[in-house]
């Protein structure tokens, strides 16, 4: 290719750029800090916008372009970065800046780790004293597959039980129309496995896509046994051994003994089916979002949806043009926001820029990372002195309350007549903030109709409601959510002393020291386990990565130390989850009057991460091996 093939691809790059991260990858190549300075400051950008032009006038963004296109031919012909490795105050500032807002001193070696440039944020090698040592991952998700990914790099021979006859769990399970990430596909992909992303949202065939390359690529998928289940796992005190039961494809069963058991099954496994009277007397097709049949023409039908959470929301607009009626049965409205890059295909050059200019990708990531992770989590606290406890928390969760509810009367249009079943009362934040994909102006169309009465039973040619009114239906549509608040439920998990891990928990009461390990339960590990979801928004695969990387410096200080079992201290993980409590009390998901999915049946939040997301981060760079008993 000659130099002005790839000058001309580097300006057509440049072009479609985002000023703001422009702006840092000036800074690092040159080592220029005025950029950081007016005029070149960008504005804050409203809501959760990339504010691609900074705010800036044309012509600054033009001379930001052109110091760009000087500053990265000048790296790709000497390979020089004035600054390598700017210090943390420093990198906390540039972010800062790029956002046009304040940014908490502590992000600094965060931002180091995800840029790239702290070696001591490497994940920790596990010693030779490590050989030997066999593991046992349940499921083959985006849990299992990053597990797989740093088994193999400790040198830790490792096997995958996996029910489906593919990888992806959830994003193999959701084949539903619309069914897509509410998190930029930037954020949502691991750190060591860019992708060139075809949407800045991506949507599930392409996530089911990249999970299938990261597994291929990292050779995990010839660890999986494909078609089995596991039936119980269960401690060998004496050996140090899990010993786990399997149902293998073809009716055998194994037992499978490993050192390590690692649970990858995830929460949102086991659909969640209501208790509604008559509901299998139904004669069309009915059937869960996560259960879609692959060959269902919804041509002409009329179909019903029971639900209005995150799926419903994704799916109403993907079929509403296609069938005759849509009726869709709410109980609880949901809040949603707009997003300008929601739906929208990343252009080729912004891919090549991401494929050729890693500095540029990362920043990019990390500015995703700020504004849809921690950046709300101060706004989500309870005002005890706020007077309006009834609709928000506090004056910035009451502006975003405003600020919403204008945006479902534009949506809506002439039909104001929704408003009343559309905006709801409880404050915004309780339940996760979804992405409007078009839900609210959906309804503007004749055929598509929003049932506020509750579901009474349902016959066998439709649903009828509270009210007494028969809604006549071809197919029903359970959009009702899972079973969240049950940790590892799909299988048994028999720990020391013959301890039943469901026992333990109550049933639905979970608790892990780190949302990773739990007493009485020794060399287990529960990936995306009890609060680690990301309620204030964020990306899973970070936690993730957190969790493995902790893990690493677990089995490092395990097998450096000559140990084979590993135990975390019940005070300890008491300790923590008084922690977890306290700041989950503090948070709206215990707001008066907000019910939501993350709460179990005694009021008790297990499911949301209730710290900000650097201080899980800070929690989990070194395993403290006080917190532990060996043996």
């Amino acid at each position: 290719m000659s130099t002005q093939v790839v000058d001309a691809e580097l300006s057509e790059s440049l072009a479609v750029a985002n000023i703001p991260t422009l702006l840092m990858v000036l800074v690092q190549l040159t080592g220029d800090l005025t950029w950081l300075e007016d005029p070149y400051t960008p504005t804050r950008a409203a809501g959760l916008g990339d504010n691609d032009d900074a705010g800036l006038s044309p012509e600054l963004q033009a001379e930001v372009r052109d110091a760009s296109y000087a500053a990265i031919a000048n790296w790709r012909e000497t390979g020089e970065v004035a600054l390598p490795r700017p210090d943390d105050e420093l990198l906390v500032r540039m972010l800062a800046v790029s956002m046009g807002e304040a940014v908490p001193a502590e992000y600094g070696a965060l931002i180091a780790s995800e840029l790239g440039l702290d070696k001591a944020a490497e994940e920790p090698a596990v010693t030779k004293a490590a050989t030997g040592i066999t593991a046992l991952v349940v499921g083959a998700g985006a849990s299992g597959i990053a597990a797989g990914i740093q088994l193999s790099k400790a040198g830790i021979d490792y096997r995958i039980i996996e029910r489906n006859q593919g990888v992806g769990g959830t994003w193999l399970d959701n084949r539903y129309p619309g069914v897509g990430v509410d998190t930029p596909s930037h954020l949502y992909s691991f750190s060591f496995a860019p992708h060139d992303w075809p949407h800045y949202f991506s949507k599930g065939p392409d996530i089911r896509r990249y999970l299938e390359k990261v597994a291929a690529d990292y050779g995990v998928v010839p660890h999986v046994t494909f078609g089995a289940t596991v039936v119980e796992a269960r401690f060998d005190a004496e050996a140090g051994l899990w010993r786990t039961k399997v149902l293998l494809a073809d009716g055998r069963e194994e037992e499978i003994a490993t050192n390590l058991l690692f649970s990858g099954v995830g929460a949102l496994n086991v659909p969640k089916v209501p208790n509604i009277e008559g509901l299998d007397t139904f004669a069309g097709p009915k059937f869960h979002t996560a259960r879609w049949p692959e060959d269902l023409d919804l041509t002409g039908k009329r179909v019903g949806i029971i639900g209005t959470g995150a799926s419903a929301m994704q799916i109403v607009p993907a079929i509403a043009s296609k069938v005759a009626e849509l009726t869709v049965f709410q109980r609880t409205p949901q809040w949603a926001t707009p997003f300008d890059k929601l739906d929208v295909r990343v252009p080729e050059a912004m891919q090549h820029l991401m494929r050729e200019v890693p500095l540029y990708r990362l920043w990019y990531r990390v500015r995703l990372g700020w504004n849809f992770n921690d950046r709300t989590y101060e706004s989500l606290q309870k005002d005890p002195t706020w007077p309006h406890p009834e609709r928000s928390l506090n004056p910035i969760n009451d502006g975003h309350r405003r600020s919403f509810t204008r945006y479902i009367e534009r949506e809506v249009g002439d039909r104001q007549d929704l408003l009343p079943a559309m905006v709801p009362a409880y404050p915004p934040f309780g339940k996760r903030i979804l992405l409007d994909h078009g839900w609210f102006r959906t309804f503007r169309r004749e055929n598509t109709h929003l049932v506020t009465e509750g579901v009474a039973r349902v016959t066998a040619g439709g649903v009828v409601t509270a009210d007494g009114i028969e809604h006549p239906l071809d197919v029903l549509v359970l959009s009702t959510g899972f079973d969240v608040v049950r940790f590892v439920s799909s299988f048994s998990v028999i720990g020391k002393a013959g301890r039943s891990l469901r026992d333990v928990w109550e049933d639905d009461n979970p608790r892990a020291y780190l949302g990773t390990v739990v007493p009485g339960f020794p060399n287990f590990f529960t990936l995306y386990g009890p609060n680690l979801q990301l309620g204030h928004g964020g990306s899973l695969l970070f936690m993730l990565e957190c969790q493995l990387h902790y893990i690493g410096s677990l089995l490092t200080e395990t097998f450096g130390r000559g140990a084979r079992v590993f135990e975390v201290r019940q005070d300890v993980h008491d300790s923590y989850n008084e922690v977890v409590d306290a700041a989950n009390e503090r948070m709206i998901w215990t707001h008066p009057g907000v019910t939501n999915y993350y709460r179990n049946k005694r009021g008790r939040v297990v499911v949301n991460m209730a710290l900000r997301l650097v201080d899980y981060w800070h929690r989990v760079r070194k395993a403290n091996p006080a917190d532990y008993d060996f043996s």
